[in-house]
């Protein structure tokens, strides 16, 4: 694996072991119990990392197959030539599946802060953030699918 493709899929991990921490902190009031805070979670920050999580284990592979992408519209090109991996066969369908999915996620949270008066998929602003549980659990979920499922990958192409 080379140098670069290693960074990504070590900020990969880092964004992995935030989410788990953040979602670990809002199930058990933590937040409460220690800092005397109100019903605040974080569920919200867990699907935005757990999609950047993706984003950097995306990063990493098309790295290290020579595909760079970069700004303007360095996650919608990264998430195409990602696409194109899964259509060679070199990756597994369900991995672009979970990406997608994520990064509407991840769009949705965006939008709120863009247009907050609008209501915009299933993370609005009239929702509080513990009502984001489920979905976080699943960007979880997924994240670490992704992560795994990638550095098997590369460890794969490392040894040939």
């Amino acid at each position: 694996m080379n140098s670069l493709s290693k960074l990504y899929l070590e900020r990969a991990e880092n964004e992995l072991l935030l989410v788990e921490t953040l979602f670990q902190i809002s199930s058990k009031n933590l937040l409460k119990k220690q800092f005397s805070l109100g019903d605040e979670t974080f569920y919200s920050a867990v699907i935005s990392h757990s999609y950047y999580c993706i984003f950097y284990c995306a990063k990493a592979i098309l790295v290290e197959k020579n595909i760079r992408t970069k700004t303007p519209n360095e996650h919608k090109k990264t998430y195409l030539e990602f696409k194109n991996l899964v259509k060679s066969g070199f990756i597994d369908e369900n991995l672009i599946r979970i990406y997608s999915d994520l990064m509407i996620k991840a769009e949705n949270l965006l939008s709120i802060f863009l247009f907050e008066k609008r209501k915009r998929g299933k993370f609005t602003y009239h929702k509080l953030p513990q009502a984001n549980q489920f979905p976080a659990k699943e960007s979880i979920e997924n994240a670490s699918l992704f992560f795994k499922s990638i550095n098997n990958i590369l460890e794969r192409c490392n040894e040939t």
